[in-house]
């Protein structure tokens, strides 16, 4: 029997249920977006491989299609995530001198998945501003972090805030290669004890006790006390800190129904993140529903380094743990080449009404849609009628 029907691993199709939820929540986030002014812009699919892996680090890499462009021979790639290609928008394309405020929302590929169940293609949403260092431009961007989320109906979320410059603090003038330096923060992110005391071998005696602290460090708020307290004092450190808690300070006020919490030995994109990060989780689920924070480096090898910030999320994800509405009850229509009736339809469509016509031999099939309505014909005229 032929197997050609059937998908790659983790890969699948989006039935109809499902498929609603998705674009109802996409369109949700993209006007949540436009509400704090951010545009929408639409990178390409495939790209130049360099362009979508500069200044990324090996994990993406390693999530990056490859393929060879049969028109100039180089390589190009399936874009495994967007902030990049918006990156290179913002340097080359728009080149504004002032703040830039971009979302988007497209399908993104990865050659391998994040866990054993998790899907492979990823309708990714985001949003980035660029241009403005201060802790506002952080602030704004959780606020639309959580105010996105919040749309899509999930309560009980928990923020955890951490901070890039933590272990550059700690690391500062420590002889440590790219590959070692990323291992360490994969080990640090797992809080894996004992894995930091090997890839640290060669660190002082300060160092190693630093990221065993490190690794320690999260809860609740008295997470930065203990920091200030066994940390090393050191610029980046005590400024990472400072930054921490203001934010928190600022986000319990406007944010009351968020619980807080900070993860200090999250280093997850540290490749990237160049200051605060955050992670977003809703209540029994172990995987974040958005994560975000800042990445003043990202434009850099486009010619172009400056601020920015942003968060992305899976939309699929998210509406599998969204609250589900119920279906728009439909009207149920006859099908007639009457004129007065065809008039009836395209009126009730145009007024935002489901209209569903039963077909010819299919006039049970309507009822799939949840169809609370009917238009019958009433002395001559087309009305609607509550079933």
């Amino acid at each position: 029997m032929s197997r050609a029907w059937l998908l790659p691993e983790q890969i699948a199709d989006v039935l109809p249920s499902q498929a609603r939820r998705v674009e109802e929540l996409r369109r949700t986030l993209i006007d949540r977006a436009r509400g704090y002014g951010y545009e929408l812009v639409m990178p390409p699919l495939v790209e130049h491989l360099e362009s979508l892996l500069s200044g990324t680090g090996q994990e993406l890499d390693l999530k990056t299609f490859k393929l060879v462009d049969q028109l100039s021979g180089r390589m190009l790639g399936l874009r495994a995530d967007m902030t990049p290609q918006v990156a290179r928008i913002d340097a080359h394309l728009l080149n504004r001198q002032g703040v830039a405020r971009l979302a988007y929302c497209g399908s993104v590929l990865h050659a391998r998945a994040d866990g054993a169940l998790s899907s492979r293609e990823l309708l990714q949403f985001g949003a980035e501003l660029y241009g403005h260092a201060g802790l506002e431009a952080d602030l704004e961007v959780i606020d639309l972090a959580l105010d996105a989320v919040n749309g899509a109906g999930l309560e009980g979320l928990q923020l955890d805030l951490g901070d890039a410059r933590l272990l550059r603090g700690v690391l500062a003038g420590a002889p440590l290669d790219g590959a070692r330096l990323a291992e360490l923060a994969q080990a640090l992110t797992r809080k894996d004890v004992a894995a930091l005391a090997v890839l640290g071998v060669a660190l002082p005696a300060d160092g190693r006790d630093a990221l065993e602290t490190l690794a320690r460090l999260y809860g609740g708020v008295e997470v930065l006390a203990e920091a200030r307290a066994r940390l090393p004092s050191r610029g980046p450190i005590r400024r990472a800190l400072d930054d921490l808690e203001r934010l928190a300070g600022q986000i319990a006020r406007t944010h009351p129904e968020a619980r807080i919490g900070f993860d200090l030995a999250d280093m997850s994109g540290y490749a990237y993140y160049s200051g605060c990060r955050f992670a977003l989780f809703a209540p029994d689920v172990s995987v974040a529903v958005a994560r975000g924070g800042r990445y003043d480096e990202v434009g850099s090898v486009f010619g172009r380094n400056r601020p920015a910030v942003g968060f992305s999320l899976d939309v699929r994800a998210l509406a599998d743990q969204a609250f589900r509405e119920p279906i728009h009850a439909a009207v149920r229509a006859p099908w007639s080449e009457d004129e007065a009736l065809r008039a009836a339809v395209r009126r009730l469509r145009a007024e935002g009404h489901t209209v569903v016509c039963a077909l010819p031999g299919h006039g049970d099939e309507a009822e799939e849609y949840d169809c609370d309505r009917e238009l019958i014909a009433v002395d001559g005229c087309w009305v609607v009628r509550a079933r």
